[in-house]
């Protein structure tokens, strides 16, 4: 589930403001992109995100928290309006890619709640899609 390239690694990252930045330390999650309504309409297109276990990373500054939904809260800076986090409860916190430094070590391998998709763009780039999570 976790990619073998940033095992050891601490990987930063942060919010456009600088106001919250992150630190992971150990494997982070291939990214997944998240075509579903709700991402797509957080972030004005579809989301990049990859996750790392809750425990492996710590967080600087304040993050406020948005429930979307029964299941998940979504994290961002309340200066800017970073998206950052979304958080759906578990033993992993997912890390929206955008926001990670380079380098990440980590790459795109799949997308997911493509039944959802915005009409005004394809997904072409060969990686497996699937219509709703993966999970």
């Amino acid at each position: 589930m976790f990619a073998t390239e940033t095992e050891g690694l601490s990987v930063t990252g942060g919010c456009l403001c600088s106001e919250v930045s992150f630190r992971v330390t150990g494997p982070l999650r291939p990214v997944a992109a998240c075509h579903c309504r709700q991402c797509r309409r957080s972030s004005g297109h579809y989301v990049a995100a990859t996750a790392a276990p809750r425990d492996a990373v710590e967080i600087e500054g304040e993050v406020r928290w948005y429930r979307s939904s029964d299941t998940a809260i979504r994290g961002f800076c309340p200066a800017c309006g970073s998206n950052l986090f979304w958080d759906g409860g578990g033993e992993t916190l997912s890390i929206f890619a955008g926001a990670l430094d380079a380098p990440s070590g980590v790459t795109l391998d799949r997308h997911i709640f493509c039944a959802d998709k915005g009409d005004y763009y394809e997904i072409s780039d060969g990686l497996p899609q699937f219509s709703a999570s993966d999970r």
